[in-house]
């Protein structure tokens, strides 16, 4: 079961030790190495989150996936998380070092979702225009393709939504013949 708060101290645990030791971009590197594997293999989050597999099999399991592409403090830390029992909440932990380094950082998480792929030009467009309207500095920008939005786009930051979507306009739509408002309007 996911536990936010104590994902949230081991992030800020790890954040800790990595600026001390100056390790902090290495470190976040390896957190969204982790979230990309964790995001991509569901068996491998289904295996750290099984109570049936031992602790030491789960720790050469993540020994092999980790090794050579983590820092060694990262290693240690997540060889901290099995003995601990913690490893089922890794998915987590890593998305809150994410979180927190992009808090730290100043970086604006904004999500991009188009009904056809755009080309760089706009992405960077649409980049300068929230830099300029919303004021934000650092804008990480990820695109994901929804061709059932007919057209349009759908663009999420800072618990903001901007539903330009041709989807929303015929849903909007459907509710005002839904409501009968212009049958009212005729008479």
């Amino acid at each position: 079961m996911p536990n936010p708060r104590l994902a949230n101290r081991y992030a800020k645990s790890l954040i800790s030790l990595s600026m001390e030791k100056n390790n902090l971009e290495e470190v976040h590197t390896d957190m969204k190495y982790i979230q990309a594997v964790c995001t991509g293999s569901r068996d491998f989050t289904n295996l750290l989150r099984s109570p049936i597999i031992k602790a030491d099999k789960k720790e050469n399991i993540v020994r092999a996936v980790t090794q050579g592409k983590v820092s060694k403090l990262t290693e240690t830390f997540l060889d901290l998380l099995i003995v601990k029992g913690r490893e089922s909440n890794l998915p987590e932990i890593a998305q809150s070092f994410i979180d927190l380094y992009n808090e730290m950082k100043g970086i604006h998480y904004v999500k991009l979702t188009t009904a056809q792929p755009i080309s760089d030009e706009l992405k960077n467009e649409i980049t300068g225009r929230l830099h300029k309207e919303a004021g934000l500095e650092n804008v990480e920008l990820q695109s994901k393709v929804q061709e059932k939005l007919i057209g349009g786009f759908i663009l999420e930051f800072n618990n903001n939504l901007v539903d330009a979507s041709i989807l929303r306009d015929l849903r909007d739509v459907r509710k005002q013949f839904n409501k009968n408002v212009f049958i009212q309007q005729i008479r």
